[in-house]
């Protein structure tokens, strides 16, 4: 006996012929290591394909300031495990700022100006 399947779907899908692209982006939450007026140094837990392009976001006590930008380099610095016991590689990349406007520029220099040579920097995000 074979079971009856039953459709779950709430709307009709459509069949694409040919090869039709698009993208699916995604957001990264990342940690700071170290910022310039050129590019960050951050650490996350998926990995960065050297040359994505991507947007850079500041951490709200930096201004929340949005910046294009592209990784350029993307290592295995080492793993965690999580509370479920899943462990997971840990990365480090370069992100360079790509493309800034002069307002940007300007609003990037003063947010840079705000922090202490030894102090936190807080969490980002990169979207992809």
């Amino acid at each position: 006996m074979v079971a009856e399947f039953q459709e779950r779907r709430r709307a009709t899908r459509i069949a694409v012929s040919g090869r039709l692209g698009g993208r699916a982006r995604t957001i990264l939450e990342v940690r700071i290591l170290d910022i310039s007026l050129s590019g960050v140094r951050i650490e996350h837990l998926s990995p960065l394909p050297p040359g994505s392009p991507c947007t850079f976001e500041l951490p709200p006590a930096m201004g929340s300031l949005a910046l294009l930008a592209r990784v350029v380099r993307s290592t295995v610095v080492g793993s965690e495990q999580t509370p479920g016991g899943k462990r997971l590689l840990r990365y480090e990349s370069g992100i360079m700022f790509v493309g800034l406007k002069e307002e940007q520029q300007a609003a990037l220099e003063k947010a840079l100006e705000k922090l202490a040579p030894s102090g936190g920097l807080g969490d980002g995000r990169l979207f992809l």
